[in-house]
């Protein structure tokens, strides 16, 4: 049995890249061998070297990555992170191990990966559930995809969430982020317990609440309703944590 797995990562963006390696550094099973920017690149190490794993990018030059799958021989168990859906069903046939949609969250990265450990390591599933990384006290900002780069926010200085459309518009003491995501994907990468959705428009930061009047929240000198759909939940979660 597998003590640990190696395993690669392919992606054309630096930030990205960034993103993972602190990602594997904090899971005790996993074991980086190697990162590059193309396929190209990584042909002969990983002929040499012959990881269990790769986390390949899709959308990169020269060659993409559903392309360099089928060259692969041997085949390492292949985890796709893009920031495109469109391909997931192509990636199935491939018969990828998992499709990372970024920005996904350490939460969703050692999910997929937990489950390919415990199936190539069953003997050692029980030590490592009990060994789960707490997410809550290590995350301390997500990143998320604004225009053509990757933006590395960090969660303590969100001070609520503002859906325009079909983009989110985060708002901070610095600055106002607009980024393409749902608020369910941004949800599942936010810790649940320091945010609360209070209406379809809007998400706070619990902690950043100034006060609460008449359902309407001030946070700074903004004013943020809460709606009849949110209330109940949102009341409840603020009794929790008192």
């Amino acid at each position: 049995m597998k003590e640990k797995l190696t395993c690669y990562i392919i992606d054309d963006e630096p930030l990205a890249q960034e993103i993972l390696e602190e990602y594997i550094a904090k899971v005790s099973f996993l074991e980086l061998k190697g990162v590059f920017m193309s396929p190209l690149e990584a042909v002969a190490p990983l002929e040499k070297d012959k990881p269990d794993l790769l986390f390949l990018d899709i959308n990169m030059p020269d060659l993409d990555g559903l392309s360099f799958i089928p060259m692969l021989n041997p085949k390492p168990m292949i985890i796709l992170t893009t920031a495109y859906d469109q391909h997931a069903i192509k990636a199935f046939e491939l018969e990828v191990k998992d499709y990372l949609l970024k920005p996904f969250s350490f939460e969703r990265f050692y999910k997929g990966i937990l489950r390919l450990y415990q199936e190539q390591s069953p003997r050692h599933s029980q030590e490592v559930n009990k060994t789960i990384p707490d997410s809550k006290n290590e995350q301390k900002y997500i990143f998320l995809k604004v225009g053509h780069r990757i933006q590395k926010v960090a969660i303590k200085d969100i001070l609520f969430v503002e859906g325009m459309k079909d983009y989110l518009r985060i708002h901070t003491p610095q600055e106002k982020i607009m980024t393409l995501i749902s608020f369910a994907k941004l949800e599942e990468l936010l810790p649940a317990r320091d945010f609360a959705r209070v209406h379809r428009s809007f998400m706070v930061a619990i902690d950043k609440i100034d006060h609460i009047e008449k359902n309407r929240i001030q946070i700074g000198d903004q004013l943020i309703p809460i709606s009849d759909t949110y209330a109940e939940a949102f009341y409840n979660k603020l009794k929790g944590l008192a």
